[in-house]
């Protein structure tokens, strides 16, 4: 699954790639590869969209 609107949603909330990470028990380098758009698992996406606050499917939608 892609998550384009991973690195807005990150922006948004003003945390940086480690600290993501850290928040939602993934690596550094899980969170850079889904915001390079490249595939992540579902069970990624739900942890980090938990982490962000926000819906799964909002990380599915570009500028979300």
């Amino acid at each position: 699954m892609k998550a384009p609107g991973l690195c807005q949603a990150r922006d948004r909330r003003l945390m940086t790639i480690r600290e993501l990470a850290a928040a939602a028990g993934v690596s550094t380098n899980t969170v850079s590869r889904l915001e390079r758009g490249e595939d992540g698992y579902p069970s990624t996406i739900r942890k980090l969209a938990k982490a962000l606050g926000v819906k799964p499917m909002d990380l599915m939608e570009p500028g979300r």
